[in-house]
C-alpha cells in the first residue's frame, strides 16, 4: 500500500492553500462550473469526454435549450438525442443513448432525484467511476478525489508519484480538503489543463506548486502520457527569454532582485543563484541585448538601450 507521506511535502497545508488560492483567483468561465445542478454538471462531463472543453461550450448551451430538465430529456425521442449529437460532432454516439437512459432512470427509479455519492451515481446507465465522482464533486460536493490524465500528470511532475494508479490514488486522496472536493477538483484538473499541460507553462499560468515541484526543480517535464522531455520548458532559451521580459518591466534589478522573477526556487548561493544567473545575463550581453553593470558590490543588469 502506498504510503502518500512519502511523496507530499510536510506541510500539506501550505500545499492544499496555494492551489485553492490560485484557482479561485483567476480560472476558465465554462458554464456548468456556474451551476450545482447534478442533470447540467452530467451533461457537461459526458459530452467533456475526449473533447475539448472549448468545443463544448456551444453544444452544452444548445442541449440545454432543447431539453433544459432531466425529465425534458427522459421524454425526448431518443433518436432526436442521438441526431443532435451527430450534428455537434460530439462523436460515440453511445454516449448519447447511454445520456437519455441515465435521464429515464433518475425519473424511473429515484422519483426525478439524483443519487448524490459516487457509488450512486455510478448506477445509472453510461456512468462510470470518474464521471460519477465529478458529478457528486460539482454538484454535491460529496465526491472523492479526481484522478484523471491530468491530475496523474501534475502529481508525477510535482511530486514524483510513480506511474501506479494505486500510487495516485492514494496522494490524490491525502491531498483532498475533508469537504471541499467541488472546488478542490476542479483547481487540480485547471492545473493540469492549463499550467501543467503536455508542454508546461509554469510562469506563465503562475503555478501555485513550483515551490514544491520535482519538475521544476530538475527541469525534467515528461510525464505518463508525456514520454520525452519538451524542447523548450526548462531549458536555457526559455530562461533568458523570461530575463529579457522582466528586464522589460523593471529596466534595471540587481541580481538577487532578478533572480526571483526568473526562477521560484532562485538562492543566490545555489545551484540556480548568481553564477547560474550571470551565466545567462553575459550571455544576452554578448548577444547585446542586455548590459551587465559589476563594477560595484551589487552587480546590475538592464536591457541595452
Amino acid at each position: 500500500m502506498t504510503d502518500a507521506a512519502e511523496f507530499l511535502p510536510e506541510d500539506t497545508d501550505a500545499v492544499q492553500s496555494a492551489l485553492v488560492e490560485w484557482y479561485e483567483s483567476d480560472h476558465r468561465e465554462y458554464p456548468w462550473r456556474q451551476t450545482a445542478d447534478p442533470y447540467q454538471i452530467l451533461v457537461s462531463e459526458v459530452m467533456s469526454q475526449q473533447t475539448q472543453l472549448d468545443r463544448v461550450v456551444e453544444a452544452w448551451t444548445d442541449f440545454l435549450e432543447e431539453w433544459p430538465t432531466v425529465e425534458d430529456l427522459a421524454d425526448a425521442d431518443r433518436a432526436d438525442v442521438v441526431g443532435f449529437w451527430t450534428d455537434h460532432s460530439l462523436g460515440y454516439n453511445n454516449r448519447a443513448k447511454y445520456l437519455h437512459e441515465a435521464a429515464t432512470e433518475v425519473l424511473e427509479e429515484h422519483d426525478g432525484e439524483f443519487p448524490e455519492t459516487p457509488e450512486g451515481l455510478q448506477e445509472l446507465m453510461g456512468v462510470g467511476p470518474y464521471t460519477a465522482n465529478a458529478v457528486a464533486s460539482f454538484a454535491f460536493n460529496n465526491g472523492d478525489a479526481v484522478v484523471d490524465t491530468n491530475v496523474k500528470r501534475v502529481l508525477y511532475r510535482a511530486f514524483d508519484v510513480p506511474d501506479d494508479d494505486d500510487a495516485f490514488g492514494t496522494v490524490a486522496s491525502r491531498l483532498l480538503p475533508d469537504g471541499e472536493s467541488r472546488v478542490w477538483n476542479n483547481a487540480i484538473m485547471e492545473l493540469g489543463g492549463v499550467a501543467c499541460g503536455k508542454t508546461p507553462r509554469c510562469e506563465e499560468a503562475g503555478c501555485p506548486w513550483r515551490a514544491w515541484c520535482h519538475a521544476y526543480e530538475s527541469g525534467d517535464f515528461t510525464a505518463p502520457d508525456v514520454p520525452t522531455q519538451p524542447e523548450f520548458e526548462g531549458s536555457r532559451r526559455q530562461m533568458r527569454g523570461r530575463v529579457v521580459a522582466t528586464l522589460r518591466e523593471f529596466e534595471k534589478l540587481t541580481l538577487d532582485e532578478l533572480g526571483p522573477r526568473v526562477r521560484v526556487d532562485y538562492t543566490p548561493d545555489g545551484e540556480y543563484g548568481r553564477e547560474w544567473l550571470r551565466g545567462l545575463l553575459e550571455d544576452l550581453e554578448s548577444d547585446g541585448l542586455v548590459e551587465l553593470d559589476d563594477e560595484d558590490e551589487t552587480p546590475v543588469a538592464g536591457l541595452r538601450k
